[in-house]
């Protein structure tokens, strides 16, 4: 059911960008042009690519909507697939590093700096 829903969703989504795409452009963005012959008319609402860009908007809402509510009920846990991964090799213990010289008996004399 989800992976019908999912696919069903991509197809509305890929035909909504189609009819949004085929439009004619209207000149001003969001609906601000100064015609008098645009979306808010009569027939401009009732064109068929308007009508059809807001079914399948609404439907694409709708399923949104039903696919997180279908993924909320369905909390399936999730698997990992360990069959790729590199085993860890077994390295020998380090052994700790001696340490260092504490006395200047090999350095060469600084003078000071005055």
């Amino acid at each position: 059911m989800f992976t019908f829903l999912l696919v069903l969703q991509t197809l509305i989504a890929a035909s909504l960008v189609a009819v949004i795409l085929m439009q004619r452009s209207e000149g001003g963005g969001l609906g601000v042009s100064s015609s008098s012959a645009g979306l808010m008319t009569a027939r401009g609402a009732a064109d068929f690519l308007t009508r059809a860009t807001a079914i399948l908007g609404g439907l694409f809402i709708t399923i949104s909507i039903l696919l997180a509510a279908i993924a909320g009920v369905s909390r399936e846990s999730t698997t990992v697939d360990t069959s790729l991964a590199k085993p860890v090799e077994q390295q020998a213990p380090v052994a700790p590093a001696a340490p260092a010289p504490t006395s200047n008996q090999g350095a060469p004399a600084v003078p000071d700096a005055q």
